[in-house]
């Protein structure tokens, strides 16, 4: 049995969410474990109470740790003898109910790991950190993205000042799966996503736009100013934005841009970025996440492949790799790179050690906020016709 330092065991993980018919559910329990350093032991894997104990069994959940709901999972988790309950919650649900079980896992002193984006407006994303701040517990947000290898050597390379002064980031994620209203045919990503009451104050934004956000702040680890956003509607009759362009002023001086869409024509989930320094330029994309250009002016361009035995991969860029060269590493791989931070700092808690809280390699509670923030303004921001609104949130990581 693989065993996490000194805790000598298996973490032991109760998933909310996931239920028949779901997609990223699946996701997390198959990146949380692939690492063989957790097991899923608990679920209460649909609001429909019926159809969460239905589910159990795709999952190898036993009967008797099948609930019926969330609530229902952390009582009964919390009397179980700390040798048997579960470590963390993995919340894997619709964006509305993300922070009410969430801030219940919190207050039960039950580490946390969250879909993104954090919570269904601001004001619940602060109330979630606050009560973060006070609990002990680990918490972070699957922004995946930032758990490519490559991803976390360019950051390393960026933060090490390889690549100059960064002076422009340019930002996109395009999809085209929301071209025609799948909503109306019940279709159950399309109905959850495009539906204000589920999904939050943005669509589109929200969904994938905070993604492709979040990776710049990642990697270049700029602070934003200001924004100035224009979102639309081009499906008639969808309630909330399918496409929208930001454009975001740092700290520094530098510029970013971040264009989202899911209706362009034949695009899947083609997320890339661009971001260019005083020094040199690099250019990384997700639909082909094993290779990264790097280009300085009068060289040849350097393309970077995916490779933790080559001596110009740095430490970050290394750790996050689990195969050879030519055998790709990808989505799953990405997302359980998320989950082993995070374990590292749940085995340190669990053993009573200090641990990281802001300046984590996993996206954190903190990112989660700031997320929000940003769909907020955005939303803001495209009321006013792309007006400027304030970027900087207290939480921002630095």
């Amino acid at each position: 049995m693989a065993t996490n330092g000194e805790l000598n065991r298996k973490l032991r993980m109760g998933l909310v969410g996931g239920g028949q018919g779901a997609f990223i559910g699946r996701v997390h329990a198959t990146a949380a474990i692939l690492d063989n350093r957790a097991t899923l032991v608990a679920g209460a894997l649909s609001s429909d109470p019926v159809k969460a104990k239905a589910s159990a069994p795709d999952y190898d959940i036993p009967p008797e740790r099948a609930y019926g709901s969330y609530q229902e999972m952390i009582a009964a988790e919390s009397k179980l003898p700390a040798d048997r309950r579960i470590d963390f919650v993995t919340v894997a649900t619709p964006n509305h109910m993300h922070f009410e079980i969430a801030l219940a896992a919190v207050r039960s002193g039950f580490n946390v790991i969250c879909d993104k984006p954090l919570t269904f407006d601001l004001a619940q994303a602060e109330e979630l950190a606050k009560a973060v701040d006070g609990s002990g517990v680990v918490f972070a947000v699957t922004h995946n993205y930032t758990g490519y290898p490559l991803v976390r050597h360019a950051r390393q390379m960026i933060l090490g000042g390889e690549l100059g002064e960064i002076q422009a980031i340019r930002a996109f994620y395009i999809q085209g799966w929301l071209r025609s209203r799948l909503e109306t045919s019940n279709q159950k990503q399309a109905s959850w996503r495009t539906d204000p009451k589920k999904s939050g104050a943005a669509g589109c934004f929200g969904d994938i736009g905070t993604h492709a956000f979040n990776l710049g702040r990642y990697m270049t680890g700029l602070i934003p100013q200001s924004i100035s956003a224009n979102l639309e509607i081009f499906a008639p009759g969808r309630l909330l934005d399918d496409y929208g362009t930001a454009v975001i002023r740092y700290e520094n001086g530098a510029l970013g841009t971040v264009t989202a869409s899911q209706i362009s024509h034949g695009r899947e989930n083609d997320l890339f970025i661009e971001i260019d320094g005083t020094k040199g330029a690099l250019q990384w994309r997700q639909e082909e996440p094993n290779k990264m250009i790097v280009r300085r002016n009068g060289e040849p361009h350097a393309v970077y492949s995916r490779d933790p035995n080559a001596p110009y991969m740095n430490e970050s860029g290394k750790a996050a790799c689990r195969l050879p060269s030519g055998h790709p590493e990808a989505f799953f791989e990405a997302f359980a790179n998320v989950y082993r931070a995070a374990y590292d700092n749940m085995v340190l808690r669990a053993t009573g050690k200090k641990f990281e809280t802001v300046k984590t390699v996993y996206p954190n509670v903190n990112d989660g906020v700031e997320g929000m923030y940003f769909i907020q303004q955005c939303v803001a921001s495209s009321k006013e016709n792309g007006a400027w609104m304030p970027m900087k949130h207290a939480r921002a990581r630095k």
